[in-house]
């Protein structure tokens, strides 16, 4: 009997990919149940409202990590650690004061443009829902009925707006001046998290067995190069989209520009599912101030996300977090439902780290040979 060989191969490798995306999936399901049994144990509430008591620790931790290479920088250079953490305080300081004073007074005032162009704007989309439904053949959808279910959503959505509006700013301003200080003490800590940095991961290792040490160690260096090409990546490429599609909307003449630019930037930060819910308020408001407008922001979107997808993305994101689409996709859906937009945002670096400690142990000790 004789035995084709490519073909053999060819159905190696198959089973290679099946193998891998099983293993996947696997993790996912893996994932999905333990948060599962967390959330109804109520774990979840509890470390909800721990970290947001420790919140402050925590933005300093990051802030640490952040400036930290820039501090080291600078002490190869000769510069003393506490000369070198004052300077890039000072230069975080600065940098934050100018883009306070440049961009919130905008965020302000185009915010409440928003808020008080409400009314039209559901008006619009109202006259907008009629003039297409009109132009159906009413023969083949009862369009009345249509008609009148979308004007009542449309109506109880506007006037329940209107009656909660008032007390979602309250809270927003207060949340924002709660949020004010806690950054502030974040800075605090994080400035003295800096100047002890280099003794820092050391003074932690001190915590582990001396037998495993080495490997915290390497485990660790490997999760720190992992996570700082994704957070630095996924930044650079969130502020680009910013700036692009803030310039965008504004010479498109799309009401509030800066405030519609800055959700793109931030929801940019979601792969695949970001930019359409970022764009969609953006195409919405458009549409209700024209058709023309609305048509017009949409390209821009589909535009800039077509460069950022096929280009910015591929150059940052995927040669950072080298994650497999699916794996993402699935890892939103898992993360997305527990905890919303905040597990979308966190997702894709949870399972990057979870990656990276898999992929190590794997390597040490052949785990699974397959991958």
């Amino acid at each position: 009997m004789n035995i084709n060989k490519n073909s053999l191969n060819e159905v190696i490798e198959i089973l290679k990919k099946i193998l891998k995306l099983s293993y996947v999936l696997l993790m996912i399901f893996g994932a999905y149940i333990i948060l599962r049994i967390i959330k109804e144990l109520g774990i979840i509430v509890i470390v909800l409202r721990l970290l947001k008591i420790v919140s402050p620790l925590f933005i300093g931790i990051v802030l640490a990590w952040i400036l930290n290479p820039f501090v080291k920088w600078l002490e190869k250079k000769g510069v003393r650690r506490v000369l070198g953490t004052t300077v890039a305080y000072v230069i975080l300081i600065g940098a934050l004061f100018l883009l306070i004073q440049s961009i919130l007074p905008l965020l302000y005032n185009q915010t409440i443009e928003l808020v008080e162009n409400f009314p039209n704007i559901f008006s619009s989309i109202k006259e907008w829902a009629i003039d297409l439904f009109n132009n159906i053949d009413s023969s083949v959808v009862n369009v009345q009925n249509i008609e009148k279910t979308i004007s009542l959503r449309l109506d109880e959505f506007a006037t329940e707006l209107s009656t909660t509006l008032p007390s979602f700013i309250m809270n927003a301003a207060s949340s924002i001046i709660s949020s004010v200080g806690t950054f502030v003490i974040g800075l605090v800590i994080g400035f003295f998290l800096l100047l002890s940095c280099n003794n820092l991961g050391a003074t932690l290792l001190d915590l582990v067995p001396k037998k495993f040490r080495n490997t915290a160690s390497e485990l660790a260096f490997n999760i720190n190069q992992s996570l700082r090409g994704y957070v630095t990546g996924a930044f650079f490429d969130a502020l680009l989209v910013f700036v692009v599609s803030s310039i965008a909307f504004a010479i498109l003449g799309l009401k509030s520009a800066l405030l519609f630019g800055l959700f793109c930037g931030i929801m940019n930060v979601i792969p695949y599912a970001g930019p359409y819910i970022g764009g969609a308020p953006a195409v919405v408001v458009a549409f209700s101030q024209g058709t023309g407008t609305g048509i017009a922001v949409l390209l821009a979107i589909v535009i800039i996300q077509t460069i950022e997808g096929n280009v910015l993305q591929t150059l940052i994101i995927s040669k950072t977090t080298k994650l497999n689409p699916v794996t993402i996709i699935l890892g939103l859906l898992v993360f997305g439902h527990f905890f919303g937009i905040l597990g979308m945002l966190l997702s894709t670096p949870i399972i990057s780290v979870i990656k990276v400690v898999v992929k190590y142990f794997n390597e040490k000790y052949e785990i699974f040979k397959f991958i």
